[in-house]
């Protein structure tokens, strides 16, 4: 009986030992949408074109140009884009309708624009434009400084590029959604996280240089954006004001 017990207990453990081996060579990419297999170089095309091929996304993280530091929580498509951007200290909303950027800040924003407190004129002004949308000329500065931020195609074709040699840096996950990693010159170039499921859309951008941090998700989500009402929106022309 003992020898029984004990040959049926081996067995067991046998089983138990094929089990937990076949368990370590699982493919890591079984079940998924196959980008995990592909060479370094031809997961950044797809993923690249998965972002290109759909209309919307939201985007949220941190971005360093210029020497200042930028918080971004912005929706992007591409007839219009709506949200906050927050810069050294300062919050201000952005909304472009095709062409038209429009930008809506408290008075603070507005007399601080320059860096420079403004005089008792520039304190009034500026609390006329608290709370309104501001329609940015074109040709002011503001227009090229902010637009960026809105613009789908022109941001996101300039942030999905590692720098530097490609390389796979394993399997992950980002916001319970599986990821293959690829990495620029080891990381110095920086990372990018691609979704495993469904389409290759990219979910995590870590950027070159600790130049920022940025998510995206909702991909292909769409979201309504109009012009602002004529009472809540202010037109300086062909320049806006400054202090």
């Amino acid at each position: 009986m003992v020898r029984t017990r004990r040959v049926a207990l081996a067995g067991a453990l046998s089983v138990l030992a094929v089990a937990g081996l076949a368990g370590c060579s699982e493919d890591p990419d079984a079940g998924t949408n196959g980008v995990g297999k592909l060479p370094p170089e031809q997961i950044q095309s797809r993923t690249q074109r998965a972002a290109a091929s759909v209309a919307a996304v939201h985007l949220s993280g941190t971005v360093v140009a210029g020497g200042a530091t930028y918080k971004l929580d912005m929706r992007l498509k591409s007839g219009g884009s709506t949200g906050s951007v927050t810069a050294d200290g300062a919050s201000f909303q952005l909304l472009r309708v095709g062409e038209q950027l429009y930008l809506k800040a408290g008075a603070d924003f507005w007399t601080h624009e320059d860096g420079k407190d403004g005089d008792a004129s520039d304190t009034a002004a500026a609390d006329k434009l608290e709370g309104k949308y501001v329609k940015v000329p074109q040709g002011d500065p503001a227009y090229q400084r902010f637009s960026g931020f809105t613009d789908k195609n022109t941001l996101l074709g300039s942030l999905l590029t590692l720098h530097g040699a490609l390389a796979t840096d394993g399997h992950h996950e980002q916001g319970g959604v599986r990821t293959i990693r690829i990495t620029g010159d080891d990381g110095s170039g920086g990372t990018l996280d691609v979704s495993l499921e469904g389409q290759p859309y990219p979910l995590r951008l870590v950027r070159a240089g600790g130049a920022g941090t940025l998510v995206f998700s909702d991909w292909g989500k769409d979201f309504a954006v109009q012009k602002p009402p004529k009472g809540e929106t202010v037109d300086y022309g062909k320049q806006l004001p400054t202090s």
